[in-house]
């Protein structure tokens, strides 16, 4: 049995309407307005919409992406351990430059850099046509077995408001715990994935993600129904690869998080390198999770093709944990196991509270009762990975805890 004794904290009306406080600003339409003001607009030829990507390799490998209004002559990013202070040293200039699709001319530009050394904060500055971002940093991920946590979420595509309130709370979880670092978004970004301006608006909130401290969220990426078209290649740095957007990323050398594309066939070569992929980290890891974002197991709607050719494997190789979106609840299934309540069974969680409105979930399903829940609200979802144990909670907007779990090692 992998899952830990708990309590849930299902939603009420208390819970989700409760006094707001103090030290929660972003609750506050005057705050998040004025935070929203001040982002950096795309034009002139300075950079804006900043962002850090993590794929395969974190430990040693992230990708620096941003955008600017034209093509413009110069592009490089500084860049140095943080722990030197000032130190910027190291120079790389964009490996993938070119213009949005329907854009009005702005460019994106892709650094991707190498031989980090893990665990180590890096700060970087990014520069074009001579004029520079505001200094920030990020953390490599770890090459030893080391505790971190992971933050997770999908459906940011409407609510633009709530979008930049979760985005700040990001911000402040991540700002205030060293622990955390990176986020997984579980798809669903924008309305339109065609549409330039709506993409363009979720790259400037994205902003708010960096804490005060100039600290920046890597963003693993997984592709939604929202997300089609070529814009996500173009944002993301093809993450995957063109036509695929799946791969693995290698935490730390104990958890690994296979991100897989609901928007493309779940069988064939897909559903092949999945079966290759789990059965060659199964031994070798700890903690083993999937992400994507049509559910299998649904709070709302019903279940994706991921349930027919990935939930098989799932149960093959035993996952601890797969992170779905796209239904804009908050769920998490009772441990499932040949379609039926298990102890050695899987639980899925998610399903999307990145800014959209919550809907509500049908909480008579079978795999959402006790000891299963399901709920509504915007929220995100921490995850720590421990050498024990790992644990599981949701965060709501105002920091209350409206479930947590925790699982025990295979």
């Amino acid at each position: 049995m992998n899952l830990l004794p708990f309590s849930s904290l299902l939603l009420t009306t208390l819970l989700l309407f409760s006094p707001l406080l103090a030290e929660t600003p972003w609750l506050e339409k005057a705050f998040v307005e004025q935070k929203m003001e001040g982002l950096a607009p795309v034009k002139g030829d300075g950079p804006s919409q900043w962002r850090v990507i993590w794929t395969k390799e974190p430990s040693t490998r992230a990708t620096i992406s941003w955008t600017t209004a034209g093509k413009g002559k110069s592009h490089l990013v500084r860049y140095g351990l943080h722990s030197t202070g000032g130190d910027l040293g190291m120079t790389i200039e964009p490996q993938r430059n070119g213009p949005y699709s329907g854009g009005d001319g702005e460019h994106y530009h892709h650094a991707r850099l190498s031989g980090l050394k893990p665990s180590t904060a890096y700060q970087f500055v990014i520069e074009s046509d001579g004029k520079r971002s505001p200094l920030m940093h990020f953390t490599t991920a770890p090459s030893d077995d080391r505790e971190f946590k992971l933050l997770f979420g999908g459906d940011s595509r409407t609510g633009v408001h709530a979008r930049a309130q979760v985005n700040l709370l990001m911000a402040d979880l991540s700002g205030k715990d060293e622990q955390v670092i990176a986020f997984a978004h579980g798809g669903d970004y924008i309305v339109s994935g065609k549409s330039w301006s709506q993409w363009s608006k979720w790259m400037s909130q994205h902003e708010l993600t960096v804490a005060g401290s100039g600290k920046a969220l890597p963003i693993i990426p997984t592709r939604g129904n929202h997300d089609g078209g070529p814009l996500y290649d173009e944002i993301f740095d093809v993450p995957g690869g063109s036509g695929k957007n799946y791969y693995h990323t290698m935490v730390s050398p104990q958890v690994a998080l296979v991100t897989l594309n609901s928007e493309i066939s779940a069988a064939g070569e897909q559903r092949a390198w999945l079966d290759k992929t789990l059965s060659g980290l199964r031994p070798k890891v700890r903690w083993l999770l999937a992400e994507y974002h049509r559910p299998a197991w649904p709070a709302v709607k019903g279940p994706g093709a991921a349930k027919k050719f990935w939930v098989p494997l799932f149960e093959k190789y035993n996952l601890d944990l797969v992170v779905e979106s796209d239904g804009h609840v908050i769920k998490r299934t009772v441990p499932i196991r040949d379609e039926k309540q298990s102890p050695d069974g899987i639980v899925y969680v998610g399903e999307g509270g990145l800014g959209v409105p919550q809907r509500k979930p049908k909480a008579d399903r079978w795999y959402l009762q006790k000891p299963g829940m399901s709920g509504a609200g915007h929220h995100l979802m921490r995850v720590t990975f421990g050498k024990k144990k790992m644990d599981y909670e949701v965060v709501l907007l105002d920091r209350k805890q409206a479930d947590r779990c925790s699982f025990l090692p295979r």
